[in-house]
């Protein structure tokens, strides 16, 4: 074999290869999931994904948007009362309230926060700050920014946010 024969079938074996590898990469890129499907695809949320569902809150964070939600982790949930998470679980109306009092209309990147207002889904006023990269929304911390949905944008927080008294 000479050593252009030799070149060339080393060469084909290296395009073959990088071909096999670039396919299997892509096989592997999910699709894009809306903002339900993101929250469900996530195991920091689960709690939150269950109250979506109970809530009956699915359709909507998977409709057009865009939406920002500000979503409290597992963490987050377990520092609220046992007693209210109850009273929670036998109200949807007060547990629908509650969530959309963490979503505002409208796809909100953290570089974009500015130090303001904003409506939640549940028509209340959300005070969003911002300190460098620190962004906050009323009593919580955004830990975790920029989860990108096919319909809007998820930051995670460390603290569920109650919606005032009316």
């Amino acid at each position: 074999m000479s050593t252009q024969t030799t070149f060339q079938t080393a060469r084909r074996l290296v395009l073959v290869l990088t071909a096999t590898a670039w396919l299997g990469a892509c096989a592997t890129v999910q699709k894009p999931l809306s903002i339900t499907d993101t929250i469900a695809n996530s195991p920091s949320l689960s709690t939150l994904s269950g109250l979506v569902k109970s809530a009956g809150l699915t359709e909507t964070l998977q409709g057009a948007g865009p939406f920002t939600v500000f979503a409290p982790s597992n963490e987050a949930f377990k520092a609220v009362p046992a007693a209210t998470m109850e009273d929670l679980g036998k109200d949807p109306a007060k547990l629908k309230n509650l969530l959309t009092y963490h979503a505002v209309s409208g796809a909100l990147l953290a570089k974009d926060v500015k130090n303001s207002n904003a409506k939640a889904l549940n028509g209340d006023t959300l005070a969003l700050s911002k300190a460098g990269d620190f962004v906050t929304v009323e009593n919580a911390a955004v830990t975790q920014a920029d989860v990108v949905a096919t319909n809007g944008v998820i930051h995670i927080v460390d603290a569920v946010m109650t919606p005032p008294k009316k």
